[in-house]
């Protein structure tokens, strides 16, 4: 008896559905021209929502699973008043947990408080402490925005997400694509293996560069975290 041919299934996302079009497993909704203008229009909009921030705003990544009330939560939340008060905008990915939390703090002191949300095949709403909320389709145009009106990326404990975006970064400014960018790792005892990790065993077989280590901060103190980004903002390259 022959092997029945598996039905297509529907994508469950707009990512899937153009990073597996050429996949026999998915159904294919769109052509290229479509996709393309839909890409447009997602940057786009992002572009025109985001540009009074003149890039004077910060990004704070952290996990989703972050509950209320856990002394993380309430870390994210305090950095979130504190570079509000320092008077800057607070972008997230716009969900649960510590992104809540830092959207959370930069309300309570009255700051813009931002959020990028994105389509999941397992719902995720917004978070309600978002005064501008924008809804992506692409991850790709999300990331766009995350880094082109930040100055600055914290990274609080997290996973996939937060670790994708940390090392997005990290080899963004490795690679001079963008400069004078501070990424900070908040919480020594949750990033330290990571850090150690990245310099006893890449930088160690040659895989990274001695300064490319340089490129990240490590803290526990929020008060260091506002001065490295005020320190940024203040930065001027040497004249030619």
């Amino acid at each position: 008896m022959a092997d029945t041919e598996p039905v297509p299934r529907l994508p469950t996302s707009t990512d899937e559905e153009l990073l597996e079009a050429e996949s026999r497993a998915i159904v294919s909704e769109l052509d290229d021209d479509a996709r393309i203008e839909r890409m447009s229009v997602e940057i786009e909009m992002g572009f025109r929502k985001l540009s009074p921030l003149r890039g004077h705003a910060v990004t704070v990544f952290g996990s989703a699973r972050t509950p209320e009330g856990h002394p993380q939560y309430e870390i994210g939340r305090e950095l979130g008043r504190r570079l509000g008060k320092a008077g800057w905008a607070v972008i997230t990915g716009g969900g649960p947990g510590a992104m809540e939390a830092a959207n959370r703090g930069a309300q309570d002191v009255g700051a813009l408080s931002v959020g990028l949300g994105i389509e999941l095949p397992h719902e995720q709403d917004m978070n309600p402490y978002i005064d501008l909320p924008l809804e992506f389709h692409y991850f790709f145009a999300r990331k766009i925005m995350f880094v082109r009106y930040a100055r600055a990326f914290v990274a609080l404990p997290g996973g996939f997400g937060t670790l994708d975006e940390l090392f997005e970064a990290w080899t963004l400014v490795q690679t001079q694509k963008i400069r004078h960018f501070p990424i900070v790792l908040f919480d020594g005892a949750y990033w330290g293996g990571l850090v150690d990790w990245v310099r006893d065993t890449v930088l160690a077989d040659d895989k990274i560069s001695p300064e490319d280590l340089e490129l990240i901060h490590l803290t526990d103190d929020l008060d260091e975290v506002v001065h490295i980004v005020h320190e940024a903002e203040l930065y001027r390259p040497p004249a030619d």
